[in-house]
């Protein structure tokens, strides 16, 4: 990569990978060109892009002046956004590679070298949408889910290990390993990541991606800027083209107090859902702030930023800061990294203080200690109940028209019931009966303090003599192995199992239809 510095704003940083340099945004107050310190860090991530690329042809100056001076009411601000990697999931990605390799069967048949064809910027495809839960309830669900998997899909994952064999710079993950999402946040991300410029030096710049999933977004969670596009756009951005956009309004969400005992991550999110969608954010950013920040841990952050097309918005942001560094230390990233990405961000303005205020498009604020236990529903997982209201609310729906998100049943077909067989077994079922219980959901099985509750709730369960109902489905779906180890380690296994909660997979199961 040949990077300009048209600007003057390169600088250099001594950090335990030796010299750096990067574009300094900041310089461009300096300079008296534009505000930048009162700008959303969201805006100065996307500033930085446009300033290390600028060249006068994807980027021209006044592309980057145009942003630099972004305010609260952009108009019609045009950004050739350059992002810095692609991530893929395996029911969008495997198009992607398709393409790949029908290209260079092109340029083979034209006498050309097909090796040539390569993304242009870092591809990881995680395989995890594929799973299906045949098999639940065993000691024996997850290995025999997995070999069904395997044979199911024989022809696209022999596509995908040519992809990895032959494609310079693109990554797989393979199946049976994790939710890309969650993969992304434990594995994948570096924060800040680092490049060799032609001219031999070493340039550090904000990681960003563009992903084939709308919950990507569950990136910006780590101060990473990231939201799910179509295939067309991921492809665009693989092959080094800029990810064109208008620059956004940013919603600005103060966070005061802290969570109180009993409320959950969980609860959190449904209420910052209910409070977005009520105000508004679709193609906005939303930039969470304040004193409040400091107290969620990065798990309830990347909850947060996750549900973000629930709430409508292109992503929920989380700018770098403390707690940024301590779970990278926490997922075993390098020292050298872990240092690069403090003095980086703190070097170029990308560093978060609870007293930091940044000029922003609208204003929403919440005290944490308000929050109450919630469950979503009855039809779509933005929708809150308190719940104490969670009984009334089901039955309320179920009279209610379709229109308003009811079930549309007439009086006389409220006490229907139904005789299910399941095998030798013959249960009575109505409106009401659990059928299926699945513990997963990128939403969830990333949160440490949501899954060791659900395996707490199970010893307290098991403990009280209680158990599953024969007729319910069970399953537990964690987002990465790192779940599987600290609940084994936490000694919760044993009754998450003794419930029928056997592991069945890693990977996206309930959210795509695939629990069963």
């Amino acid at each position: 990569m040949a990077y300009r510095d048209d600007f003057k704003t390169r600088k250099s940083l001594s950090t335990k990978m030796g010299e750096v340099h990067y574009y300094d945004i900041l310089e461009l107050e300096r300079q008296g060109l534009a505000p930048v310190s009162r700008l959303p860090y969201s805006i100065r991530v996307m500033l930085e892009s446009l300033l290390r690329n600028h060249d006068e042809y994807k980027v021209s100056k006044e592309d980057v002046l145009a942003l630099a001076n972004w305010q609260p009411d952009p108009g019609e601000v045009n950004v050739p956004l350059m992002l810095a990697r692609v991530i893929l999931q395996d029911f969008t990605g495997v198009p992607a590679v398709v393409d790949l390799a029908a290209m260079r069967d092109a340029i083979a048949k034209l006498g050309g070298d097909p090796e040539q064809i390569n993304p242009g910027v870092p591809v990881d495809l995680v395989i995890d949408h594929s799973v299906q839960v045949d098999y639940f309830g065993t000691a024996y669900a997850f290995a025999q889910n997995v070999e069904l998997e395997y044979k199911r899909n024989e022809e696209r994952y022999r596509l995908i290990k040519w992809g990895q064999n032959a494609l310079k710079n693109f990554r797989a993950v393979p199946p049976g390993t994790g939710i890309v999402h969650q993969v992304n946040l434990e594995y994948l991300a570096s924060v800040v990541m680092t490049q060799r410029g032609e001219d031999g030096k070493l340039y550090a710049f904000p990681d960003s991606l563009v992903g084939t999933d709308s919950h990507t977004t569950m990136i910006n969670g780590l101060g990473v800027l990231g939201w799910g596009v179509g295939g067309i756009e991921a492809e665009a951005v693989m092959l080094g083209q800029p990810y064109y956009m208008l620059a956004p309004k940013v919603i600005g969400f103060k966070l005061v107090g802290e969570l109180p005992e009993g409320a959950t991550a969980t609860d959190l999110v449904l209420r910052v859902t209910e409070m977005i969608r009520k105000h508004g954010a679709v193609g906005k950013f939303v930039e969470f702030y304040g004193p409040g920040v400091s107290k969620l841990p990065l798990a309830d952050r990347a909850t947060i930023a996750n549900m973000s097309p629930e709430y409508g918005a292109t992503m929920g942001f989380f700018p770098i800061d403390e707690e940024t560094l301590a779970y990278l230390r926490l997922t075993g990233r390098p020292d050298e990294l872990v240092d690069l990405v403090e003095k980086y961000a703190k070097a170029n303005g990308l560093w978060r203080t609870d007293e930091a205020a940044p000029v922003y498009s609208e204003h929403l604020e919440l005290d944490l200690s308000t929050v109450t236990p919630s469950l979503a529903g009855p039809k779509r997982p933005q929708d809150r109940v308190n719940l104490s209201e969670v009984k009334q609310s089901f039955l309320e729906h179920l009279t209610k028209d379709v229109k308003e998100r009811g079930f549309g049943l007439s009086p006389d077909k409220l006490n229907t019931r139904v005789r299910v067989q399941r095998g030798r077994d013959e249960f009575e079922l109505q409106h009401g009966s659990v059928v299926i219980a699945a513990i997963t959901s990128c939403t969830n099985t990333s949160n440490p303090s949501v899954m060791l509750g659900a395996g707490l709730l199970a010893k307290k369960a098991v403990e009280a003599g209680l158990d599953t109902q024969p007729w319910v489905k069970s399953s537990l779906a964690p987002g990465s192995k790192v779940v599987t180890e600290y609940l084994d380690a936490a000694g919760l296994t044993p009754f998450l199992e003794a419930l029928r909660f056997h592991t069945v997979g890693y990977g996206c199961t309930t959210c795509i239809g695939n629990s069963g």
